[in-house]
């Protein structure tokens, strides 16, 4: 009894021990299949050891046993075996249990010494070996530093992102990073290339596929890292200025065109044709420098086509469920024979036969459930590519589908603007044909939108073609109905006519019958006659029996036609049940036949309602969807309305007029995209995007329309502000009245029209004056105009030298000398402006073709019309003061003017000189070599301006007569009377100087506002007029202060003063 309880207290022992065989069987086939992938065959890893590998390290979850059998192997004896590991490797890294890499980690110094040990040799492996080391060094410490990125470097674009962060500084060196990560790539695959004879199949031959095996996972990751530093370089272009930027365009630049070549060449190899599939390169790297080219750009995907096994041995089961059962039987056996001695005869019972039975189906299961999920494998990998197939797909999609949006804002931009030409042309009848040209440009890029248009509206009706084609498929159900109500028809008609067929044979037989038994009657009592006869007469007995024996011949001959005629009866009868069956039969099966055709067609019309709901709810979604989007814009841009960070931003009324006209229009087509979703649910697009650009545009108005309340007074700002809130919320109003299906139908755009006609009106009148020329004048006006400079100073010079002249024959002595240093100092001075003219019009002609690209110098001149009517306002002051100065010289010389307008004048020039200098230094390159040029000639001619003030002070010094004051011969009291008139005369003059200095403030203020320049009124009125003390003279407005110096010399630092474009 006690060594039976001894029993199940050792056989309990069998679990722990069964663990620790499993493991060691899976120790022992790891072993196996590193030994098998990891060997000095020059010949590829086979795929099926490698992915044991991988499923031994997602089940152990780490890669502990892979690097206790790597550390022993021998790889300074091989470099094939070295090259052969760094293959496993990488492939363990990339589709192996995360937990690989914090492995890996740890051996990195192994690794290494790996690497540099066949640096130093002189071997074909080896040195791809060492390229191959420094790879996976580089690939281990990149994703360790970023654990966001898995080894496989498959991420989602929302991943990348987050990763990136809004640092500048940290995408700057992710980017470097990802370069340095796929130049070590690149750089195996180049390495790989110059030791293959490209001119032999080599990809066909095991040493050539044993070095192109590897480039397999290069490939994979080299797609990731172009998809993934194609979208930082794009992030980095739109933080910084592109010239910081220029070094990593050239290596983005030499590294796309690595990989070009690199993927090239791969795809013209058999051996990757049947493995993978290449993704296709652009032609032409993106370009950063244009931010929509984003949207063209395509993410290259990768995909690994089905690989056939190859034939060999089994595959061992990667988890061995009852592999310890076999190896505690034997010790269970021999317990038992120990306790209870050998079973009798050694025959087994039932129970171990079914046992055994029960191991073999085990066993037989166990072989299906390896191949199962071998198949399985393979299926999730096709279902992998076919993903990623799709992904690619979906992304070109919205790829296409964004730059369709960009070019669709842009030829409705390009659209506005040929409208806003085509009314201007329509005023100006003498260029016609300018505007035919661009009508009919406008017509083409009309056609383009309506060709979209009729995409759209073939897109309707390809689905009015399945609505089609469903009722198509429910009118031939109904002909097949209906053809087998006629075929059953038929089918009565031939059974109605086998029954009268039967009932008429059948009615033959029975007739037939019936004859003969007449006839045997008949010979019945023919026989009776017969034998009464006989009885009579026994004479004619021979005779009698004679014909007796043949009516009994006759009687049996009809006796055996009437049974075969039961027969044929009979076979008749059953002949027709048979038909009747199989009509039955046939008919239950055409009534089957039926039914089911009428299940599906229910099923088929259920199903196309229900995709029919489906579709207009989905519709609906996609436009609450949106409506919410335009809330959130149009909530975040009135939010801008009290946000104080925003009253920094300002914007000119001219933008606030573009946007409230575009935001207008927006509105027609939101109403006609609300109507036409109204009359067909089915289609949103159009009401999609009109309510995606009305809700831009609408915050673009109200954002630009406060920017530009900062700058307006502050009755129109309020006004302007008002009225942006306003159209903010009957905006909100009319999205909210979309959200209720019942509501929709009544939604109204008046309100929101309305305040968009009042920003618009507002900011109208906010808008400055400007010249009175027409866009298209503006070119010829500017060459105009620095022609006639030109010509103003050079008859300024000549009327000068005839001035010199005529005062050289007329006077003579002091005032000859006075008359002629002011002269000269005058030519000098419209010498000097002649020159600066000469050179702003050479650094204008530089500026023109600059940025004018294809288009003419006009156009240029129109598009930037605000820095032309500039150039021609300066220019003509410019012409306008050398006019000034030399009548001022004149009437000085003649003794009919005074000294102080030549100060004045000269003043005037050199303010005028300065605001022709700074209008051409605005669009001017900062590398322009006529800039300096023209900076020198402007202090040249602050110089020149400076010697004729300094000039005239001097000749008013000479010439003026200062009586000597002799208070000799007066007394107290005539002295005391004296200086107060003095003093009553000094307040009257200080008086007249202030009065007349009020006035020239007001003049020039006055003419600012004449001459188009907007100024900040808000701070004007802000400040009040203080009337400045005695003897303090006030800030001229914003006009150049020269202090004169003790030597009459005027400081001169930049030679730019301070001016306003100004109209004449």
């Amino acid at each position: 009894m006690n060594s039976i309880k001894n029993v199940p207290s050792r056989i309990s022992r069998r679990s722990g021990h069964g663990l620790e065989v499993e493991r060691e069987q899976f120790d022992k086939n790891q072993g196996i299949s590193i030994s098998k992938a990891i060997n000095a065959q020059e010949a590829p890893v086979k795929e099926k050891h490698a992915r044991r590998i991988i499923l031994g390290t997602h089940r152990e979850k780490g890669a502990f046993t892979f690097w206790s059998y790597a550390i022993g192997l021998p790889l300074p004896s091989s470099s094939i075996l070295s090259w052969k590991f760094c293959h496993v490797l990488h492939k363990v890294l990339r589709d192996g249990h995360p937990n690989v890499l914090s492995d890996c980690q740890r051996y990195r110094g192994n690794i290494r010494e790996t690497g540099e040990l066949w640096g130093h040799l002189h071997d074909r492996y080896g040195q791809l070996v060492n390229v191959y080391t420094k790879l996976l060094l580089n690939k281990i410490s990149f994703h360790i530093k970023h654990p966001e990125f898995p080894p496989n470097l498959e991420v989602t674009d929302d991943v990348l992102e987050k990763a990136a962060g809004t640092d500048v500084n940290n995408i700057f060196q992710l980017t470097v990073e990802m370069f340095d990560y796929m130049d070590c790539e690149l750089k195996l695959s180049e390495a790989v290339s110059r030791q293959l004879n490209s001119a032999i199949a080599v990809s066909q031959m095991s040493a050539g596929q044993c070095k192109l095996a590897p480039l397999i996972q290069v490939i994979q990751d080299c797609s990731h890292l172009y998809h993934y530093t194609v979208k930082l370089m794009f992030k980095l272009h739109s933080c910084l200025p592109a010239d910081t930027l220029q070094g990593h365009r050239d290596r983005f630049h030499e590294q796309f065109h690595s990989l070009k070549t690199f993927f090239k060449r791969a795809s013209d190899m058999l051996y990757f044709k049947r493995l993978i599939q290449i993704p296709r390169l652009p032609d032409d790297p993106p370009n950063f420098l244009r931010a929509s080219a984003l949207a063209e750009h395509v993410k290259p995907v990768v995909v690994i086509s089905n690989e056939t096994p190859e034939e060999e041995e089994p595959a061992e089961p990667l988890i061995e469920i009852n592999m310890a059962q076999p190896v505690e039987q034997p010790v269970v056996e021999d317990l038992f024979q120990q306790n209870f001695g050998p079973p009798n005869g050694l025959m087994k019972d039932d129970k171990d036969l079914q046992i055994e039975n029960l191991q073999k189906e085990i066993e037989l299961l166990r072989a299906e459930l390896e191949k199962i999920k071998l198949e399985a494998q393979k299926y999730i990998m096709q279902l992998k590519g076919q993903i990623n197939t799709l992904e690619a797909e979906l992304e070109e999609q919205r790829k296409q589908k964004q730059k369709a949006l960009v070019d669709n804002e842009q030829l409705r931009d390009e659209l506005e603007k040929l409208r806003k030409q085509k009314q201007e042309t329509d005023k100006t009848q003498g260029l016609l044909v300018d505007a035919e040209k661009k009508a009919q440009a406008t017509e083409l890029r009309y056609n383009k939108l309506k060709e979209k248009h009729n995409e759209l509206i073939n897109a309707h009706a390809a689905l009015l073609r399945k609505n089609a084609d469903t009722a198509k498929q429910l009118t031939v159900t109904q002909q097949n109905q209906e053809e087998v109500a006629r075929i059953k028809e038929q089918l009565a008609l031939q059974m109605d006519q086998v029954k009268r067929e039967s009932e008429m044979k059948l009615e033959d037989q029975s007739f037939q019958i019936e004859q003969l038994k007449t006839e045997i009657e008949s010979k019945t009592q023919e026989l009776e006659q017969i034998q009464q006869s006989l009885s009579k007469s026994e004479q004619s007995e021979t005779q009698l029996s004679s014909r007796l024996t043949a009516l009994e011949a006759e009687k049996d001959s009809l006796k055996s036609l009437l049974t075969s005629k039961e027969s044929e009866l009979l076979s008749v009868r059953n002949v027709a049940q048979e038909t009747e069956t199989l009509f039955n039969q046939e008919q239950e099966k055409k009534g089957n036949e039926i039914q089911e055709l009428n299940d599906k067609l229910n099923r088929k019309s259920a199903e196309e309602q229900k995709l029919k709901q489906k579709m207009l709810e989905d519709q609906f979604h996609v436009i609450q969807g949106t409506v919410r989007e335009a809330e959130n814009i149009i909530q975040d841009a009135m939010a801008k309305l009290d946000d104080p960070l925003h009253i920094r931003c300002t914007s000119s009324p001219d933008y606030l007029v573009s946007r409230a006209q575009t935001a207008l229009e927006s509105t027609n087509s939101l109403e006609n995209g609300h109507s036409k979703y109204v009359q067909d649910p089915t289609d949103a697009s159009g009401l999609v995007g009109a309510l995606a650009q009305f809700a831009h545009l609408t915050a673009d108005t109200i954002v630009n329309g406060s920017a530009t309340s900062h700058l307006a007074p502050p009755d129109h700002g309020d006004r302007l502000s008002e009225s942006c809130r306003e159209c903010g919320n009957h905006s909100l109003q009319y999205l909210n009245v979309l959200k209720n299906k019942q509501s929709m139908r009544g939604a109204d755009l008046t309100d929101v029209r309305r305040t968009l006609q009042n920003i618009l009106g507002l900011g109208e009148e906010l808008r400055p004056n400007s010249l009175d020329i027409k866009q298209e004048e503006l070119g010829d006006m500017v060459d105009k105009e620095m022609a006639s400079t030109s010509k103003a100073i050079e008859d300024a010079v000549r009327r000068i030298e005839e001035m010199m002249n005529q005062a050289r024959k007329d006077c003579s002595g002091v005032k000859l000398e006075v008359n002629e240093r002011i002269l000269n100092s005058c030519t000098d001075l419209m010498k000097a402006i002649r020159l600066l003219v000469i050179t702003s019009t050479e650094l204008q002609k530089e500026i023109v073709e600059s940025g004018r690209g294809a288009a003419t110098p006009q156009e240029f001149y129109a598009k930037n019309s605000r820095w032309t009517e500039g150039l021609i306002s300066a220019s003509k002051a410019v012409g306008w003061g050398a006019t000034q100065l030399v009548e001022s010289a004149d009437k000085v010389v003649l003794h009919k003017g005074k000294y102080e307008e030549l100060i004045v004048g000269s003043h005037e020039i050199a303010a005028s000189t300065a605001q022709l200098v700074a209008a051409s230094k605005v669009k001017a390159d900062k590398n322009s070599k006529n800039l300096p040029k023209l900076q020198q000639c402007s202090r040249h001619v602050n110089e020149m301006a400076a010697n004729v003030v300094a000039s005239t002070k001097s000749g008013i010094e000479q010439i003026e007569d200062k009586d000597t004051m002799d208070f000799s011969g007066m007394s107290l009291i005539k002295l005391k009377k004296e200086e107060m008139e003095s003093q009553v005369k000094v307040l009257e003059l200080e008086n007249m100087l202030q009065n007349e200095r009020m006035r020239l403030g007001e003049l020039r203020k006055k003419h600012y506002a004449l001459s188009g320049v907007y100024e900040e009124v808000e701070e004007v009125k802000a400040a009040p007029v203080q009337k400045p003390g005695i003897l303090k003279k006030p800030q001229l407005a914003q006009k150049p202060t020269i202090p004169p110096k003790a030597d009459y010399k005027i400081d001169k630092e930049d030679g730019i003063y301070q001016a306003n474009f100004i109209n004449f």
